[in-house]
């Protein structure tokens, strides 16, 4: 019997110009229909990271090929999270989608900051950058606070600019940092669809406060995805 899926190295973009190889995990079985899914960024991405896959797996058994790649400095990622930049993962999106054959993208949350173009899909639940960067700073002052300091967002916002800043445990360089305060969400290209998530129904992963998998929730987001991707041209 096959294995469902394997880790695979692509040539990624760097920063500074050159490729390094980052790696990816795919359902490929040469199929035509084939989905990209670039993930939320930061603490989302673990989050969510199980209920993905599950996707990706109920779309294999459905005809369609899947990838999951990581970003420079995410995941399995060797490069370092502070060098990266919002355009930097911007090319790293639109390489990965070219190198795969993606036939469809995915992005979920914040990783529709990343959306290649020309390309059809689905945004689930979509966030733009200074709500990303809200939340981060929102846990850092209660975790301050609990630890017996005061950290104001004023100053933590200016650390970031300035310095870059650790929140919740992501280095975020200060290019990075400025660069999400000022991302918005693009304006929406013909064929890519919001995918709001009351219409997958249930708790949403990135609301626990633990990574988690939700079943129904895989079915619902494959569902989708796989009646759209399985009509004819």
């Amino acid at each position: 019997m096959t294995t469902p899926f394997k880790f695979v190295e692509w040539p990624c973009p760097a920063v500074g110009g050159d490729t390094r190889s980052e790696a990816a995990l795919v359902f490929d079985r040469g199929r035509e229909s084939r989905l990209l899914v670039i993930p939320p960024l930061f603490d989302e991405a673990n989050k969510l990271r199980h209920t993905l896959v599950e996707v990706l797996r109920r779309l294999d058994a459905s005809g369609i090929d899947g990838v999951l790649p990581d970003l420079p400095g995410c995941n399995e990622s060797l490069a370092p999270l502070a060098e990266q930049t919002l355009e930097n993962w911007r090319a790293a999106a639109a390489a990965a989608t070219a190198h795969f054959g993606a036939t469809g993208v995915l992005t979920v949350r914040s990783g529709a900051l990343l959306r290649p173009s020309n390309v059809p899909g689905w945004d689930y639940a979509p966030q733009d950058g200074p709500k990303t960067l809200r939340s981060m700073i929102r846990a850092r002052i209660i975790a301050s606070r609990e630890a017996g300091s005061e950290e104001t967002r004023d100053a933590i916002e200016a650390n970031g600019r300035a310095e870059g800043i650790t929140l919740a445990g992501w280095h975020i360089g200060p290019a990075l940092f400025a660069a999400l305060e000022a991302a918005e969400l693009a304006t929406r290209e013909d064929g890519v669809t919001v995918i709001e998530h009351e219409t997958i129904g249930g708790r949403p992963a990135w609301l626990r406060a633990e990574p988690d998998f939700d079943a129904d929730q895989a079915d619902a987001l494959a569902a989708i995805i796989a009646v759209a991707m399985r009509q004819p041209e």
